[in-house]
């Protein structure tokens, strides 16, 4: 009885270690909901290249207008945030059924290890933007992105590093497919974002 007893109280305080270390109320279901976004963005910006008259699977480089361009970084910038928006609806929903807080000091450390290689990135980004060099954005925001979700698994569940690895490997398998940038946002940020979303839904739930 005395051993039971002596189990359950260090579960009990390697729970409250990692309550206290990391942000663990993050939500799956946001990653299912930005990755649906992603996809549903991908199809409309597949469409906008359609009314443009650009065959985008016909392996022909085609040339962005700047009016073009615009509209495409319009169109990212509102995925973003409503992946943003969605994401922390579900993590506040999670936080608040478990009693947690969701803005502590594990979260203010959580983002900004986070944001600091995705705002670099986002930089860089957009200085390909800036020189016309459109074809190495995919490659790089992936990349970017996939280091930031690795060097947050410090401070979150560690299950995120998989996700993060598996962006930074198909960035990189992208800069070899230069021009299919869509395709390979599609699966980074549409599909990846789903699977990775139903496992963690299934296993944190």
């Amino acid at each position: 009885m005395d051993s039971k007893n002596y189990h359950e109280d260090l579960s009990h305080i390697r729970s409250m270690m990692e309550r206290s270390s990391r942000f663990i109320s993050l939500s799956g279901l946001s990653g299912v909901f930005a990755g649906l976004a992603a996809l549903i963005g991908a199809g409309y910006v597949y469409f906008i290249f359609q009314r443009e008259g650009i065959d985008y699977f016909d392996g022909d480089r085609n040339f962005f207008g700047p009016a073009l361009v615009r509209e495409l970084v319009i169109v990212g910038t509102v995925i973003l945030l409503i992946a943003i928006l969605s994401g922390y609806i579900f993590t506040a929903n999670k936080s608040k059924k478990k009693g947690l807080k969701i803005w502590d000091s594990t979260t203010k450390r959580l983002l900004l290890t986070f944001a600091v290689p995705l705002v670099t990135g986002g930089v860089f980004c957009l200085a390909l933007l800036f020189h016309h060099l459109f074809v190495w954005i995919a490659p790089a925001t992936l990349i970017f992105y996939g280091i930031a979700l690795v060097s947050a698994e410090r401070y979150t569940l560690t299950d995120i590093k998989y996700l993060g690895y598996c962006q930074i490997v198909l960035g990189l398998i992208s800069l070899f497919f230069l021009g299919w940038g869509l395709v390979f946002w599609a699966i980074g940020f549409g599909i990846l974002h789903i699977v990775y979303g139903l496992i963690m839904h299934k296993k944190y739930k």
